[in-house]
This record gives structure tokens, sequence and C-alpha cells, in this order.
């Protein structure tokens, strides 16, 4: 615990959940901003100026004139309309809004709190915070990429910036469990095995963001088979061991169907050890994982099936959330002691 004093507690405690929900808006509105292409829509980064929206005709105008400049526009939207970019620039806008309103939502009581308890109790927040500022630097950085030689940004630098959105996340969940929660469970597994679940799901999130940012959702669009095969038919089994892999469509679509399939593998095993070992103190969240996971894998299906349309690719993220989430508790359980 960061303090016996109910009322901080209490407060420390609102303040945690509020940043926890206010992240995770911000995954979804960063899902839908990649999915409608809107990423490159705002090319300059103003930490302060940008914080208003464009005001008048002007302003849009001047906006619009300087996405004109990128390849984006010069190669794939050169006919698009001013109100077609409202759009898109909207979704970018409200994308870099809410970044700011985090940044600032956590380091004005974080430096509240820093009045009230001794700064080394608040040291993980601290390294939250940190967290945060980088991201943000990521984000641009992972702008940046689009705007000289290409028409999207880089799926690498797209997958770290989903990566640290997440862990943001699980570090705010984290400790509002240590807070909060006082759910002591005496009998538990190995603290290993929830950890290697939840990388495992971190991993399968980096896979994914490779997907979404090359578009390999978009082809193949069967299952079980790609195609008429297990494996694609466009690479040969060697091509997978290549560094290049990560930037091949089919084979990035290939193994994050397959690690989806590895996950699903060693959720039965840990399933199968909770019951045979009988702790029956872990039976309701092991089940409740299983249900979310599942959910997560046939979202997953349906996205490959319909091409990664932007409703269903969507729920696809907003339910990685809940997974995460449910993840980062049970392996919050199984370390918890009185």
């Amino acid at each position: 615990m960061y303090t016996v004093n109910p009322k901080l507690s209490n407060q420390i405690s609102l303040w945690l959940i509020t940043m926890f929900l206010i992240v995770s808006l911000m995954i979804i509105v960063g899902g839908l901003t990649r999915l409608t292409d809107s990423g490159l829509s705002i090319t300059e980064w103003q930490l302060f100026s940008g914080f208003l929206p464009p005001l008048s005709q002007n302003d849009w105008l001047m906006y619009f004139n300087l996405y004109k400049e990128i390849p984006e526009f010069k190669l794939q939207n050169y006919n698009m309309t001013l109100q077609e970019f409202k759009v898109i620039f909207w979704w970018e806008w409200v994308h870099r809004f809410l970044g700011r309103l985090i940044g600032l939502g956590f380091i004005i009581p974080l430096i509240y709190f820093s009045f009230k308890i001794k700064i080394s109790k608040l040291l993980g927040f601290y390294f939250i915070f940190f967290l945060i500022c980088f991201q943000g630097f990521i984000g641009w950085y992972m702008v940046s990429s689009g705007l000289t030689d290409r028409v999207d940004v880089s799926h690498f630098r797209l997958s770290v910036h989903l990566l640290i959105a997440f862990l943001i996340l699980s570090l705010i969940l984290w400790h509002y469990l240590k807070l909060k929660n006082n759910n002591y469970v005496s009998n538990k597994i190995n603290s290993s095995v929830p950890f290697i679940f939840l990388i495992l799901i971190y991993t399968q999130i980096v896979i994914g963001a490779f997907v979404s940012g090359i578009d390999a959702g978009k082809i193949y669009n069967s299952w079980p088979l790609m195609g008429n095969a297990y494996f694609p038919d466009d690479n040969n089994l060697l091509d997978l061991f290549k560094l290049t892999s990560f930037s091949d469509p089919s084979l990035v679509q290939f193994m994050h169907r397959n690690l989806a399939y590895i996950i699903g593998i060693f959720y039965l095993f840990v399933f199968y050890n909770i019951y045979k070992s009988k702790i029956y103190e872990l039976y309701k969240s092991i089940n409740i994982l299983g249900i979310l996971l599942i959910f997560q894998i046939i979202l997953g299906i349906f996205t490959v099936i319909y091409g990664a349309q932007i409703y269903i690719a969507s729920m696809h993220q907003i339910s990685s959330i809940f997974l995460v989430s449910f993840c980062v508790y049970f392996f919050y359980l199984n370390t918890n002691t009185n």
C-alpha cells in the first residue's frame, strides 16, 4: 500500500481508474485512426499550439496544404477534398488531444500526491509518466516515418507505439490493484506461468500491429486455411526464418494466426493444471480469462474473413484491452501475498 490514509488512498484510486479509462479510450481512438488512414493528416508536431483545432477556413487550408506535400496525398489521396480531409484530420487531432490530456492528467495529480507521500513510494508512478512522455516521442517518430518516402508509417514504429500504450495501461492497472485489491489467494500456480502468458499476449499485440501496419489482414480472407493451404502459397517455409518475414504481409498474417493457436494451447495447459491441482480460488479467474481469449480469437477470425473491416477490426482491438487487463489481474492474483 502507498498510504494508510483512506481519503488519500481513495483519491489515488480514482485518479488511476480515470487514467486507465482515458488510456483505454486513446488505444481505441488510435486503432480507428490507423484503420481510417488518418494518422498522417497532421504533418507537424506542435506541443502547445496544436492543442487547439483549426478555428477558421484559413487554418483548415493551411493544414490541408501541408498534407498535400506528403507522399500519401500525392500518390494515394490526390483527389481528396477539403471536407474529406477534415474527417481524417479530426481522428488524428482527437488522438493527439487524448495524448496531451493523459500527460497533464497524470503529472498534475502526481505532483500533488508528491507533497502528501514520500517520493520514494511514488517512483512507480514517475516511471509511468516517463513512459507517457516517451510514448509522445515515439508517436511523432512513427508519424515522421510516413512524411517523406512512403504513403504510410513504419509498422515497426507502430508496433512500439502500441506496445508502450499497453504497458502504460498494464502498469496503471497493476498499481490500482496493489492499492485497492485485497483478494489474497492462498494456493497459487508458479508466478512465471501467468507472466509467460502475459508476454505471449504482448508479443501477439506486436505482431497484430505488424498486421495492421502493412494491411496484412486484407489478404488471405479465409480460415482455417490461408487460401487453399495451411501455409501461404506465395512464400516457402524457409522465408519465415528471414528478417524480411516481418515485412511480408502473408507471413505476418501466418505468424499472427499461429501465435494465437500457441496462446490457446498454453491457456489449456494452465487451465488443466489449475483444475488438476484443485486451486479453487483461481477457477473463476481462469474461466473468465478463457472466455475473453475465445472471444478475441473469434473476433480475429471474423476480422480476417471480412478483410479487416473497420468495425470488426476495431472490436478486435477493443477486446484486446479487456484480455490484457485480465491477464494483468490474473498475474497479480498469483503474486499478491498477505
